[in-house]
């Protein structure tokens, strides 16, 4: 007997309600303001950064591990930041087009 089992029977006229749990993970509060996506070079190696966004810190987090993935790059969150490793400019800007967002690419 399961959870959901239990639970029936101690409230018999309960009716769970459905939830939409992949479709809450995609959602990302989207903004007016463009995401920055810079490139740098620190200690002689090419990064990208992508900063500006105004939405809550976790949505970001979601965004940066979301882009790691689909790269398959390493890189970080920092100090409001996306740091990916490498110069992936055009190919983030594309991915963030896609979701929605507004891209600006400043720094060449």
């Amino acid at each position: 007997m399961d959870l959901k089992d239990q639970l029936k029977n101690l409230f018999p006229e309960h009716t769970p309600e459905e939830t939409l749990e992949k479709d809450a993970k995609n959602e990302l509060w989207m903004q007016e303001e463009p995401i920055i996506c810079k490139y740098e070079k620190r200690k002689g190696k090419p990064i990208t950064i992508l900063e500006g966004y105004t939405g809550a810190d976790d949505d970001f987090k979601k965004l940066a591990k979301e882009l790691k993935t689909k790269l398959s790059v390493g890189g970080s969150f920092k100090d409001d930041r996306i740091i990916i490793q490498g110069d992936y400019r055009d190919k983030i800007m594309t991915i963030l087009m896609e979701k929605g967002f507004k891209v600006k690419r400043v720094g060449g």
